[in-house]
């Protein structure tokens, strides 16, 4: 892939007034294309996409239909039959990501977590959640029939190693102590069967000084495609600053501070540019 092709997702995030206007785009077909452009439409789509960049019109275009499986939210890990451990994840960037998924066309399976669901589209098909394991299964179930898979959920990295499911601890004035074991790297457990022509994005909230490094080991460590690194004020923010790291070592920021569903427009842009996806589409010419 060259330089312009990643590139071009970050021109067409900021360009969408046009489509919103309800303004006519040409039918989409398989043909050659300029350099620096991915193989998704006609040579008119191209055309009109120059003149809404010249005219400050926006306009964005996409590949066919794709099935994607989204995660989003904490997960609840039970120390009783009342409490649990959890994140303030809010679910909202992933709900974000799989309007705009929806948005374009795509097969869209949200997996979501214990927290409140909202949304306009009715297209997108919510599974729920609660546990690590009850997130284990789902991925289970769906990951082998999808092209994408964006893990953007809270997974929680330990708990508790005993819990009490039919009862309540009682209080007590004497010390506590609650023994924790990790969760099962659900993330790094699915990428072990993925397949060449599948997509696997994940997700590292670090501290901004660590989320770099963090992101690059992640990316080693869970044989994925792509890691999004943000720092921890995300979580429960409306607003996000990431940066993407590929595999073949190119790392591509957000033009800024983003809304969440600017910034979930933003990355399935950059995701329909990537190699699996390109090459789907070149078989489909």
């Amino acid at each position: 892939m060259n330089g312009s092709e990643r590139e071009l997702p970050l021109t067409n995030a900021k360009l969408r007034a046009t489509r919103h206007r309800g303004a006519n785009q040409p039918a989409l077909e398989p043909t050659h294309r300029p350099e620096g452009y991915p193989p998704l439409a006609t040579p008119a789509v191209y055309e009109r996409v120059r003149e809404a960049e010249a005219a400050g019109n926006g306009m964005t275009i996409h590949h066919s239909p794709r099935r994607v499986v989204i995660t989003a939210g904490p997960t609840h890990e039970p120390i009783d039959a009342v409490r649990y451990l959890a994140n303030r994840s809010s679910g909202r960037l992933g709900r974000a990501l799989a309007e705009e998924a929806a948005h374009r066309g795509w097969d869209v399976t949200l997996l979501l977590g214990p927290v409140e669901r909202s949304g306009h589209y009715t297209q997108v098909r919510t599974e729920r959640f609660t546990t690590t394991a009850d997130l284990q299964n789902l991925l289970r179930i769906h990951i082998p029939d999808c092209d994408v898979l964006i893990m953007a959920a809270a997974v929680a990295d330990f708990r508790p190693k005993r819990a009490t499911a039919d009862g309540k601890l009682s209080r007590s004035n004497g010390p506590y102590a609650l023994e924790l074991e990790p969760t099962p790297d659900l993330l790094a457990e699915v990428a072990m069967s993925k397949r060449p022509d599948q997509l696997f994005v994940g997700f590292a909230l670090e501290p901004r000084d660590s989320m770099r490094a963090s992101a690059l080991r992640k990316l080693e460590r869970k044989h994925v495609d792509a890691i999004v690194a943000n720092p921890l004020e995300t979580m429960g923010s409306d607003t996000i600053e990431a940066e993407i790291h590929w595999r073949d070592g190119q790392c591509v920021q957000t033009p800024g501070v983003l809304s969440k569903s600017t910034f979930a427009s933003w990355l399935l842009d950059q995701c329909a540019g990537a190699p699996a996806m390109r090459d789907e589409s070149t078989q489909n010419e």
